[in-house]
């Protein structure tokens, strides 16, 4: 089925994804994650109401309670999986697609990612081949309020934001009124309101066209920096004081000094195979043990909690936390940056000038390439530059990165379309230019 991805099940409301759907996945989740009672969240996009009741009648007429956590971000899901030990629970939402999108994310015990290897693809297969029959005896439904609760959490990590000059972007998702109930009056809001119409742009903001206002604002405001949810606040991206985008895997090591007093030697952190070599060289003054691993929560939380790391992130905006039960968490994420900008504002030092610090390299961001042969493209690149020279270190385990001295790239397929992503980096531009050049050569003979 369409709707079923390499994380979580997602798609066009009504086409890939509907009630009907909704409720065989609640019948047969049971089956498969062994749950005698699962928590449930959703977003404010306009089918997430009737999703939640199909999904929850399913859910109850295969014998399970259903507790009901209302509006809530993803992370408040993952953190009261694991805060309430819940065996399972289900976010309804579709992240930072566009409003004719919904899906379900899904997490077991400590709030441990279900995909589609070890979980969602058992219950694909029983909608496919069993009928539905419910129970004599079904579950029960019950509300749980722990909004209060979770913010009181995340308030902890507030810092002073005296002095502090800050703008924020909240998307019209789900995230909007939970950060201002954190920050309250102090940062200039925009979009705050929830609408899963989503009237002013659409909720990812690794997009430049949906990052204008807010960097129109931060220039007029005179701002530290700009902050940016996605739909439903489990991502979360900055701009500088100069209205800049800060590439969000550069941020893992902004956020070095918050925990400097814990970066003992051998501590552990992730990064996915796209992040900048900055990265890992900026924190290297703590003689920390960097993980590189794969794209996608499902494999980051996993990894997280299975190298017992501190914390880590990714290129697309999401950050993991040991203290969030290895999950991530864009709210969490913005207050610990903020943490970081209000050491910054004491001292006198810009935004800007600290990532110009971190950031040693040219980047190309990623590209996609839509292509159907992405295998033979992909391994086309890959045998090219591997019979130029031998690379410093080379990575096999989601798509290719080949490291060189003064340059590397990531080839990888994406899990849900027919693209191809590339990201390189290199020491100069020029350099960059040249191998962006060629590796588009390579790929354009596969259209």
């Amino acid at each position: 089925m369409k709707a079923f991805k390499a994380y979580d099940i997602r798609g066009i409301y009504g086409q890939d994804l509907d009630e009907e759907l909704a409720y065989k996945i609640g019948f047969f989740l049971p089956k498969v994650i062994q749950a005698d009672r699962v928590l449930i969240g959703r977003d404010m996009r306009v089918h997430s109401e009737s999703l939640f009741e199909a999904l929850a009648q399913g859910i109850m007429d295969a014998g399970v309670n259903v507790f009901d956590a209302g509006l809530t971000t993803t992370p408040m899901i993952y953190w009261g999986t694991a805060k309430y030990e819940f065996p399972a629970s289900i976010q309804i939402t579709a992240s930072h697609n566009q409003k004719e999108y919904n899906g379900f994310k899904f997490s077991g015990p400590n709030a441990a990612p279900i995909g589609y290897d070890n979980g969602l693809k058992a219950i694909e297969e029983l909608i496919l081949t069993q009928e539905v029959e419910p129970v004599e005896n079904p579950g029960f439904y019950r509300a749980l309020d722990y909004r209060d609760s979770y913010i009181d959490f995340l308030k902890a990590y507030k810092p002073d934001l005296t002095g502090l000059n800050i703008v924020i972007d909240g998307s019209n998702g789900i995230g909007g009124p939970f950060i201002r109930d954190i920050l309250k009056k102090k940062p200039t809001y925009i979009y705050e309101r929830p609408d899963g119409t989503f009237p002013n742009h659409d909720p990812n903001p690794l997009i430049e066209k949906n990052l204008k206002d807010l960097k129109k604002l931060v220039l007029e405001k005179q701002a530290d920096i700009g902050i940016i949810f996605d739909g439903d606040a489990d991502r979360v991206m900055f701009v500088d004081e100069k209205a800049r985008f800060i590439s969000p895997d550069l941020m893992i090591a902004f956020m070095g000094e918050y925990f400097q007093d814990r970066l003992t030697p051998g501590t552990k952190l992730i990064q996915d195979i796209r992040t900048s070599k900055s990265v890992a060289e900026y924190l290297a003054k703590y003689e920390i043990e960097m993980h590189t691993w794969r794209v996608g929560r499902a494999y980051a939380a996993s990894k997280l909690k299975e190298i017992d790391g501190l914390y880590g992130g990714e290129l697309a905006g999401h950050y993991y936390f040991k203290d969030f039960y290895y999950s991530d968490s864009g709210m969490l994420a913005c207050l610990i940056v903020l943490q970081v900008m209000r050491k910054l504002k004491d001292q006198g030092i810009k935004l800007s000038e600290r990532i110009d610090e971190i950031s040693k390299y040219h980047s190309s961001g990623e590209i996609n390439f839509k292509i159907e042969q992405k295998t033979e493209a992909m391994e086309a690149v890959k045998n090219h530059y591997l019979k130029e020279a031998e690379p410093d270190n080379f990575m096999d385990f989601d798509g290719y990165r080949l490291d060189y001295k003064d340059w590397w790239f990531n080839i990888r397929p994406s899990n849900t379309e027919p693209y191809l992503r590339l990201i390189a980096e290199a020491s100069d531009k020029a350099m960059l230019d040249e191998k962006i050049s060629e590796i588009k050569g390579i790929i354009e003979s596969f259209k």
